[in-house]
């Protein structure tokens, strides 16, 4: 007599995996961490804060296109030393990447052309100022005649 090993998928874990949460929040997601974002809004404008710490300027893609702002990251943790690389045999090497991809939907006020990014501290910040005609209107005071 052999024993049978089931890998037994109950029906709630089945329905978690395929109603992931990612799929409708305009995340795709390359590895299993994407970052956090949180959006602030005032009168002016939107700030999206992308937390993405560890990372260098270079390492992200940013692209706006039909009012959908998409932020791509791959990152390779590895450090070739070129005069160390043909002495060194390796036994085993571990390789460190990641990735992510985040897109957005941006609301029709927002003025596209003059979307600002900036990357310090390990947080990805866009400043989304919005267009003038979605800007509040100063108070008016009507004479009467």
């Amino acid at each position: 007599m052999s024993i049978v090993n089931r890998n037994q998928v109950s029906f709630p874990a089945l329905m978690n995996e395929i109603f992931k949460p990612d799929w409708f929040g305009g995340a795709e997601v390359l590895n299993s961490k994407i970052p956090s974002v949180n959006i602030k809004e005032d009168e002016t404008s939107f700030v999206l804060d992308l937390i993405a710490p560890g990372r260098k300027k270079e390492d992200f893609k940013i692209e706006v296109e039909n009012d959908l702002l998409t932020v791509t990251s791959e990152q390779s943790n590895e450090v070739v030393d070129e005069k160390e690389e043909n002495k060194v045999k390796y036994t085993r090497k571990e390789f460190s990447f990641s990735s992510f991809k985040r897109s957005f939907t941006l609301p029709e006020t927002i003025n596209v052309d003059a979307i600002k990014a900036s990357y310090e501290n390990g947080i990805l910040s866009f400043n989304l100022p919005k267009k003038e005609e979605a800007l509040p209107k100063p108070k008016r005071l009507i004479e009467l005649g």
